[in-house]
């Protein structure tokens, strides 16, 4: 894929986010690493999503220079650099306040495997981050530390995080965490909320 091409696909991907109320405002932020150049693509700081081009992206080495691009970069690059390095395996992140998962975020709650999509698309239950300072690359640290196998992860107080080897398969994870956040919560609201088990979990990830 040419940098043209993913650029063009994160920026469907920061639209689509939008549009699903995923993110608010200039909120979140979403970025992609190429291998090629050794760099990655992300969302500018303070441009509204509806309104953001193709020539707002910012193209960064993980050390923060800019190679491409005339707008800041958002300012929660650092964590996504953090990320890159230490993971090589993923080469996409989705930072989102989605408002369901936000508020479990809040209330530093997981939220347990209550569906069977949990399984494959977020890798079990959503663990929660420690808070880490924004804009710093502290929110990755502590992001890393309860990542491990899962896909997507609450940072407290703050929103998510949904990774991936692929843009699209972020956003999935990004998706699903907030459809399962919405469940939960009403399953809360409406009696007891029945956890499928560990059993059950290592079944649907072994077949």
């Amino acid at each position: 894929m040419s940098l043209k091409e993913l650029k063009e696909e994160l920026l469907e991907t920061a639209k689509v986010s939008y549009n699903l109320g995923l993110v608010a405002g200039t909120s979140g932020n979403v970025s992609a690493y190429d291998n090629e150049i050794d760099a990655m693509v992300i969302t500018p700081s303070s441009i509204p999503y509806d309104t953001m081009t193709l020539e707002d992206l910012v193209v960064l080495k993980l050390d923060g220079k800019i190679i491409e691009g005339y707008n800041e970069p958002s300012s929660e690059w650092k964590m996504h650099a953090k990320i890159y390095t230490e993971r090589k395996d993923i080469k996409s992140i989705l930072h989102t306040h989605s408002p369901y998962a936000t508020g479990f975020a809040v209330c530093h709650e997981k939220i347990p495997v209550i569906l069977i999509e949990m399984v494959p698309y977020i890798g079990g239950d959503v663990p929660v981050a420690k808070f880490g300072m924004p804009g710093t690359e502290s929110i990755g640290i502590e992001a890393l530390k309860v990542l491990k196998e899962r896909k997507a992860c609450l940072l407290s107080n703050h929103g998510t995080l949904a990774i991936g080897e692929t843009i699209n398969k972020a956003l999935t994870s990004a998706i699903y965490l907030e459809d399962a956040a919405k469940i939960y919560h009403i399953a809360k609201n409406s009696g007891e909320v029945k956890v499928l088990s560990d059993e059950e979990v290592n079944a649907m990830k072994n077949s």
